[in-house]
């Protein structure tokens, strides 16, 4: 390649990434989550766009895989062994009243598009599985991670990313063409590898944690970054989601480690992150988005009642009144980093999937956010 060729691209990553820093400023200044910005950016400078950039399409491709691998990783540092055993266990009637309230709103919604099955079910994926990431960071700006919801909507949060193991990998293989015998080999790999981690994480995370601990930062970022790289990779050559393998290794470990990788990862995953939502902007045409609007509001409206509902259901009989049991419904509806992995796997089965979910997660990551703060 000629030297030309590299001066170009640095320009127009730098570019790129500084305009995400600007966004990143605003979103702070206005106090709501920056997501919408970076995929209005990346909808902008996509096809179809004001400008068209001609970035390295793999360069920002991988970096946008990695950022979903850091989202979901940094997402499982969240939560200990015991800590999931706990949400395991009371947080399953909550997770069974949010998936038979909001599977449907999207499922249902597909069909009356006209759409087959398949992509009626990726659309009903989109709207159940809210943003873990987003609502993590708005239950932080917020202070209320000691609040007494908060452990209703975060069993929630962890039971639906571990809905999306089986989900994920089922879907793939539908989507491939998989027979049923194939699609049951599917999932009980997929459910074994989910349990096996599980046991790992809950019985023998504290001591693997204590034996990796070092107090070289060094040693500590290069030793948990090739363990995620990895274990995504495995996970995704077992038929398992390579986010549910990032997820499973952040709950695996524990202790002082934790601590060290949150301070290290968290740049990391805000710029890969960036990143992601960048690069799905890239690949959706904005003029595919006006004709989806209306479909979109109407999904967002009918989300937004149905997370709600949830998060009151779950929340009832443990002695809160009424404003607290709407605030932990509100929290959930933000919608992001699932959702679009999910519509990106249906670009080509349904070519409305993607823009109607770009417009969708649009609506539900501004308003989200918003929702979180109308009942203080």
């Amino acid at each position: 390649m000629p030297s030309s060729y590299f001066a170009q691209v640095f320009v127009e990553l730098g570019l790129a990434t500084l305009g995400l820093a600007v966004l990143a400023r605003l979103a702070s200044r206005w106090g709501f989550s920056s997501i919408p910005l970076y995929l209005l950016a990346g909808l902008a400078f996509g096809n179809g766009g004001f400008a068209s950039l001609n970035l390295t399409k793999d360069f920002i491709e991988i970096g946008s895989e990695i950022g979903v691998l850091l989202l979901l990783f940094m997402l499982g540092l969240e939560y200990s062994g015991e800590q999931l055993k706990q949400n395991l266990c009371g947080g399953l009637p909550g997770a069974a009243i949010d998936f038979l309230l909001n599977f449907p709103v999207g499922f249902v919604a597909g069909l009356l598009l006209g759409w087959s099955l398949l992509p009626a079910a990726l659309l009903g994926g989109v709207t159940f599985i809210s943003s873990s990431g987003i609502i993590a960071r708005v239950l932080a700006e917020l202070d209320r991670l000691d609040a007494p919801e908060t452990p209703t909507v975060l069993s929630i949060l962890v039971l639906e990313d571990l809905v999306m193991a089986v989900y994920l990998p089922l879907l793939a293989v539908l989507i491939a063409g998989g027979g049923p015998s194939r699609i049951l080999v599917s999932i009980l790999i997929a459910a074994t590898t989910v349990a096996v981690v599980l046991l790992i994480a809950i019985r023998f995370g504290r001591p693997l944690s204590a034996l990796l601990a070092h107090q070289s930062d060094e040693i500590i970022l290069l030793t948990t970054f090739g363990t995620v790289l990895l274990v995504a990779g495995l996970a995704q050559r077992l038929q398992v989601s390579a986010a549910i393998g990032a997820f499973l290794v952040g709950i695996a470990v524990s202790g002082p480690i934790a601590e060290q990788s949150r301070r290290l990862f968290s740049p990391l995953r805000d710029l890969f992150a960036a990143t992601f939502f960048f690069f799905f902007g890239l690949e959706v045409d904005p003029r595919a988005l006006p004709p989806v609007l209306l479909a979109a509001l109407a999904l967002a409206a009918a989300s937004t009642l149905a997370k709600t509902l949830t998060g009151y259901w779950a929340t009832r009989g443990l002695g809160f009144g009424s404003k607290t049991r709407l605030r932990a419904g509100l929290t959930l509806v933000a919608h992001g980093e699932f959702s679009i992995v999910i519509a990106g796997l249906g670009f080509a089965l349904e070519p409305r999937l993607g823009p109607l979910s770009a417009a969708y997660v649009l609506l539900m990551a501004i308003f989200g956010p918003i929702a979180a703060r109308l009942v203080g």
